[in-house]
Protein backbone atom coordinates (compact mmCIF):
# COMPACT_ATOMS: atom_id res chain seq x y z
CA UNK A 1 0.00 0.00 0.00
CA UNK A 2 0.90 3.55 -0.60
CA UNK A 3 -0.33 6.71 0.21
CA UNK A 4 0.01 9.57 -1.87
CA UNK A 5 0.04 12.44 0.02
CA UNK A 6 -0.09 15.52 -2.21
CA UNK A 7 -2.70 15.37 -4.67
CA UNK A 8 -4.45 18.11 -7.05
CA UNK A 9 -7.31 15.84 -8.64
CA UNK A 10 -9.50 18.44 -7.33
CA UNK A 11 -8.41 20.57 -10.51
CA UNK A 12 -9.40 21.21 -13.70
CA UNK A 13 -6.75 19.15 -15.18
CA UNK A 14 -9.26 16.06 -13.92
CA UNK A 15 -12.45 17.37 -14.41
CA UNK A 16 -13.39 14.27 -17.35
CA UNK A 17 -11.90 11.58 -15.97
CA UNK A 18 -11.93 12.13 -11.83
CA UNK A 19 -13.43 9.09 -10.97
CA UNK A 20 -11.67 6.55 -13.85
CA UNK A 21 -8.01 8.05 -11.98
CA UNK A 22 -9.58 7.08 -7.92
CA UNK A 23 -10.69 4.00 -9.18
CA UNK A 24 -7.50 2.97 -10.80
CA UNK A 25 -5.63 4.23 -7.53
CA UNK A 26 -7.58 2.29 -5.15
CA UNK A 27 -7.62 -0.60 -7.34
CA UNK A 28 -3.62 -0.37 -6.84
CA UNK A 29 -4.12 0.14 -3.16
CA UNK A 30 -2.76 4.15 -3.19
CA UNK A 31 -4.53 5.88 -0.85
CA UNK A 32 -4.49 9.98 -1.73
CA UNK A 33 -5.23 13.77 -0.29
CA UNK A 34 -6.17 16.16 -2.84
CA UNK A 35 -4.98 19.68 -1.47
CA UNK A 36 -7.05 22.78 -1.88
CA UNK A 37 -5.35 25.78 -3.05
CA UNK A 38 -8.03 28.09 -2.86
CA UNK A 39 -11.95 28.08 -1.73
CA UNK A 40 -13.13 26.36 -4.69
CA UNK A 41 -11.00 23.79 -5.04
CA UNK A 42 -11.08 22.96 -1.17
CA UNK A 43 -14.25 22.38 -1.62
CA UNK A 44 -13.96 20.35 -4.51
CA UNK A 45 -11.24 18.13 -2.56
CA UNK A 46 -13.91 17.44 0.33
CA UNK A 47 -16.68 16.99 -2.22
CA UNK A 48 -14.68 14.13 -3.95
CA UNK A 49 -13.62 12.46 -0.38
CA UNK A 50 -17.30 12.69 0.79
CA UNK A 51 -18.05 9.85 -2.06
CA UNK A 52 -15.36 7.43 -0.95
CA UNK A 53 -15.81 5.19 2.24
CA UNK A 54 -12.02 5.49 2.60
CA UNK A 55 -8.75 5.66 0.55
CA UNK A 56 -9.58 9.24 -0.38
CA UNK A 57 -8.90 12.57 1.57
CA UNK A 58 -8.86 16.37 1.73
CA UNK A 59 -6.93 18.95 2.82
CA UNK A 60 -8.22 22.64 2.53
CA UNK A 61 -6.45 25.92 2.27
CA UNK A 62 -5.43 28.96 0.43
CA UNK A 63 -1.92 29.16 -1.63
CA UNK A 64 0.14 32.10 -0.94
CA UNK A 65 0.14 32.47 -5.10
CA UNK A 66 -3.68 32.61 -5.14
CA UNK A 67 -3.93 35.44 -2.59
CA UNK A 68 -4.73 38.55 -4.62
CA UNK A 69 -2.24 41.33 -2.54
CA UNK A 70 -3.01 44.16 -5.50
CA UNK A 71 1.10 44.20 -5.98
CA UNK A 72 1.81 41.77 -8.69
CA UNK A 73 -0.06 40.14 -11.83
CA UNK A 74 -2.20 37.12 -10.89
CA UNK A 75 -0.78 34.10 -13.26
CA UNK A 76 -3.92 31.94 -14.28
CA UNK A 77 -2.98 28.00 -14.24
CA UNK A 78 -5.30 26.41 -16.49
CA UNK A 79 -4.82 23.01 -14.87
CA UNK A 80 -5.66 24.47 -11.45
CA UNK A 81 -8.83 26.71 -12.53
CA UNK A 82 -7.27 29.69 -10.21
CA UNK A 83 -9.77 31.80 -8.53
CA UNK A 84 -7.76 34.25 -6.73
CA UNK A 85 -8.82 35.96 -2.68
CA UNK A 86 -8.19 38.78 -1.38
CA UNK A 87 -8.57 37.78 1.85
CA UNK A 88 -8.58 34.42 4.02
CA UNK A 89 -12.87 33.79 4.63
CA UNK A 90 -11.87 32.24 8.49
CA UNK A 91 -15.28 31.42 9.05
CA UNK A 92 -16.11 29.80 5.04
CA UNK A 93 -13.05 27.39 5.64
CA UNK A 94 -13.58 26.46 9.01
CA UNK A 95 -16.84 25.49 7.79
CA UNK A 96 -15.69 23.32 5.21
CA UNK A 97 -13.44 21.63 7.84
CA UNK A 98 -16.27 19.99 9.41
CA UNK A 99 -16.21 16.74 7.32
CA UNK A 100 -14.53 14.12 8.50
CA UNK A 101 -12.58 13.68 5.54
CA UNK A 102 -10.68 17.08 5.86
CA UNK A 103 -7.22 15.58 7.00
CA UNK A 104 -4.83 18.93 7.02
CA UNK A 105 -4.78 22.89 6.35
CA UNK A 106 -3.17 22.78 3.16
CA UNK A 107 -1.20 24.05 1.14
CA UNK A 108 -0.14 27.03 2.91
CA UNK A 109 3.19 28.67 3.38
CA UNK A 110 5.19 31.28 1.30
CA UNK A 111 5.93 31.95 -2.33
CA UNK A 112 8.33 34.63 -3.68
CA UNK A 113 8.74 33.34 -7.35
CA UNK A 114 6.61 36.22 -8.76
CA UNK A 115 6.87 39.32 -6.79
CA UNK A 116 7.22 43.14 -6.90
CA UNK A 117 9.99 44.99 -8.40
CA UNK A 118 10.33 47.49 -5.61
CA UNK A 119 11.72 47.09 -2.69
CA UNK A 120 8.73 48.91 -0.72
CA UNK A 121 5.94 46.44 -2.30
CA UNK A 122 8.22 43.58 -2.18
CA UNK A 123 7.85 43.88 1.54
CA UNK A 124 4.83 44.61 1.86
CA UNK A 125 3.80 41.48 -0.57
CA UNK A 126 5.99 39.43 1.58
CA UNK A 127 4.04 40.45 4.91
CA UNK A 128 0.99 40.10 3.13
CA UNK A 129 1.72 36.27 3.02
CA UNK A 130 2.85 35.87 6.39
CA UNK A 131 -0.42 37.53 7.32
CA UNK A 132 -2.08 35.31 5.46
CA UNK A 133 -0.10 32.16 6.65
CA UNK A 134 -0.46 32.96 10.19
CA UNK A 135 -4.44 33.08 9.99
CA UNK A 136 -4.23 29.69 8.51
CA UNK A 137 -1.87 28.23 11.14
CA UNK A 138 -4.49 29.90 13.61
CA UNK A 139 -7.22 27.82 12.18
CA UNK A 140 -5.02 24.62 12.33
CA UNK A 141 -4.51 25.03 16.00
CA UNK A 142 -8.21 25.44 16.51
CA UNK A 143 -9.24 22.47 14.63
CA UNK A 144 -6.04 20.45 15.67
CA UNK A 145 -5.62 19.55 12.22
CA UNK A 146 -1.85 18.90 10.73
CA UNK A 147 -0.40 21.52 8.19
CA UNK A 148 0.76 21.11 4.77
CA UNK A 149 3.43 23.80 3.90
CA UNK A 150 4.19 24.84 0.89
CA UNK A 151 7.77 27.25 0.22
CA UNK A 152 9.39 28.29 -2.72
CA UNK A 153 12.24 31.22 -2.78
CA UNK A 154 11.56 31.93 0.69
CA UNK A 155 12.52 28.93 3.03
CA UNK A 156 14.41 31.22 5.30
CA UNK A 157 11.40 33.11 5.98
CA UNK A 158 9.57 30.38 6.55
CA UNK A 159 11.65 29.05 8.91
CA UNK A 160 11.76 32.06 11.35
CA UNK A 161 8.32 32.49 11.32
CA UNK A 162 7.54 28.61 12.16
CA UNK A 163 10.53 28.97 15.12
CA UNK A 164 8.99 32.30 16.48
CA UNK A 165 5.53 30.53 16.28
CA UNK A 166 6.81 27.84 18.27
CA UNK A 167 8.12 29.84 21.44
CA UNK A 168 6.19 33.44 21.40
CA UNK A 169 2.42 34.92 21.10
CA UNK A 170 1.89 35.89 17.84
CA UNK A 171 -1.01 38.42 17.79
CA UNK A 172 -2.43 39.14 14.30
CA UNK A 173 -5.40 41.04 12.98
CA UNK A 174 -7.66 40.72 16.35
CA UNK A 175 -6.43 36.99 17.01
CA UNK A 176 -4.19 34.83 18.17
CA UNK A 177 -1.78 32.04 17.47
CA UNK A 178 0.38 30.27 20.09
CA UNK A 179 2.45 27.18 20.10
CA UNK A 180 4.10 26.83 23.30
CA UNK A 181 7.87 24.62 23.57
CA UNK A 182 6.13 21.96 21.23
CA UNK A 183 7.09 20.75 17.89
CA UNK A 184 4.80 21.41 15.02
CA UNK A 185 2.42 18.39 13.42
CA UNK A 186 3.22 19.23 9.61
CA UNK A 187 4.50 18.62 5.97
CA UNK A 188 7.02 20.57 4.10
CA UNK A 189 5.63 19.57 0.89
CA UNK A 190 7.84 18.77 -2.48
CA UNK A 191 10.56 20.37 -0.62
CA UNK A 192 13.31 22.05 -2.69
CA UNK A 193 15.78 23.11 -0.06
CA UNK A 194 19.47 22.88 1.11
CA UNK A 195 20.67 20.49 3.94
CA UNK A 196 20.62 23.23 6.01
CA UNK A 197 17.08 24.23 5.46
CA UNK A 198 15.87 20.49 5.68
CA UNK A 199 17.49 20.15 9.35
CA UNK A 200 15.62 23.14 10.45
CA UNK A 201 12.43 22.00 9.14
CA UNK A 202 13.31 18.23 10.89
CA UNK A 203 14.41 20.21 14.33
CA UNK A 204 10.77 22.07 13.93
CA UNK A 205 8.96 18.31 14.08
CA UNK A 206 7.82 18.84 10.68
CA UNK A 207 7.92 15.31 7.94
CA UNK A 208 9.29 15.94 4.52
CA UNK A 209 7.17 15.16 1.51
CA UNK A 210 9.51 13.94 -1.77
CA UNK A 211 7.70 13.79 -5.55
CA UNK A 212 8.80 13.88 -9.17
CA UNK A 213 10.91 17.20 -8.76
CA UNK A 214 13.70 14.88 -7.12
CA UNK A 215 14.69 13.39 -10.40
CA UNK A 216 15.32 16.63 -11.76
CA UNK A 217 18.64 18.73 -11.58
CA UNK A 218 18.64 22.21 -10.09
CA UNK A 219 20.94 24.27 -9.12
CA UNK A 220 22.32 24.22 -5.50
CA UNK A 221 20.22 21.90 -4.48
CA UNK A 222 21.28 18.15 -3.83
CA UNK A 223 17.91 16.25 -3.36
CA UNK A 224 20.09 12.51 -2.84
CA UNK A 225 21.93 13.65 -0.06
CA UNK A 226 18.66 15.45 1.28
CA UNK A 227 16.78 12.16 1.02
CA UNK A 228 19.70 10.52 2.86
CA UNK A 229 19.42 12.96 5.38
CA UNK A 230 15.72 12.56 5.99
CA UNK A 231 15.17 10.10 9.01
CA UNK A 232 12.82 7.18 7.48
CA UNK A 233 10.32 8.11 10.32
CA UNK A 234 9.75 11.62 8.76
CA UNK A 235 9.32 10.80 4.38
CA UNK A 236 5.93 11.44 3.12
CA UNK A 237 5.71 10.33 -0.55
CA UNK A 238 3.48 12.66 -3.22
CA UNK A 239 3.10 12.85 -6.80
CA UNK A 240 1.70 16.78 -6.60
CA UNK A 241 -0.11 15.71 -9.99
CA UNK A 242 -1.01 17.15 -12.52
CA UNK A 243 2.56 18.30 -12.06
CA UNK A 244 6.31 16.88 -11.77
CA UNK A 245 5.51 13.77 -14.07
CA UNK A 246 8.35 11.24 -13.05
CA UNK A 247 10.40 10.28 -15.89
CA UNK A 248 9.38 7.00 -16.13
CA UNK A 249 6.26 8.40 -17.75
CA UNK A 250 5.21 11.14 -20.03
CA UNK A 251 2.41 13.65 -19.62
CA UNK A 252 -0.37 14.19 -16.83
CA UNK A 253 0.39 12.80 -14.03
CA UNK A 254 -1.69 11.02 -11.35
CA UNK A 255 -1.59 8.90 -7.93
CA UNK A 256 -0.03 5.39 -9.33
CA UNK A 257 2.77 7.07 -10.17
CA UNK A 258 3.69 7.58 -6.78
CA UNK A 259 5.68 4.17 -6.75
CA UNK A 260 7.75 6.09 -8.77
CA UNK A 261 9.13 8.07 -5.99
CA UNK A 262 9.07 5.52 -3.60
CA UNK A 263 11.40 3.14 -5.72
CA UNK A 264 13.99 5.89 -5.87
CA UNK A 265 14.15 7.16 -2.44
CA UNK A 266 14.78 2.98 -1.47
CA UNK A 267 17.36 3.12 -4.44
CA UNK A 268 19.39 6.44 -2.93
CA UNK A 269 18.75 4.87 1.03
CA UNK A 270 19.57 1.65 -0.33
CA UNK A 271 16.92 -0.09 1.55
CA UNK A 272 14.38 -2.22 0.13
CA UNK A 273 11.30 -0.93 -1.89
CA UNK A 274 8.93 -2.61 0.84
CA UNK A 275 10.57 -0.72 3.99
CA UNK A 276 9.89 2.64 2.07
CA UNK A 277 6.31 1.67 1.12
CA UNK A 278 5.86 0.70 5.04
CA UNK A 279 7.66 3.26 6.81
CA UNK A 280 5.67 6.17 4.15
CA UNK A 281 2.18 4.46 4.54
CA UNK A 282 3.04 4.39 8.46
CA UNK A 283 4.22 8.11 9.31
CA UNK A 284 1.09 8.97 6.29
CA UNK A 285 -1.53 7.54 8.28
CA UNK A 286 0.40 8.77 11.59
CA UNK A 287 0.57 12.46 10.83
CA UNK A 288 -2.57 12.53 9.03
CA UNK A 289 -5.03 9.91 11.35
CA UNK A 290 -5.86 7.76 7.99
Amino acid sequence: MLIDTHAHLNFNAYKKDVEEIIKRSLDNNIWMINVGTQYDTSKKAVEIAEKYEKGVYAAIGLHPINLDTGLVKMKIDAQEGSNFEKDFNYTQYRELAKSEKVVAIGEIGLDYYWKPKTTKKKEIFKQKQKNLLLKQLELAKELNLPVIFHCRMAHDDLIQVLKFQITSTKSQTNSKFQIQNSKLRGVMHGFVGTTEQLENYLELGLYIGFNGIIFKNIEGIDFEENIKETPLDRILIETDCPYLTPPQKTGRNEPVFVKYIAEEIAKIKNLDYEEITNATTANARKLFGL
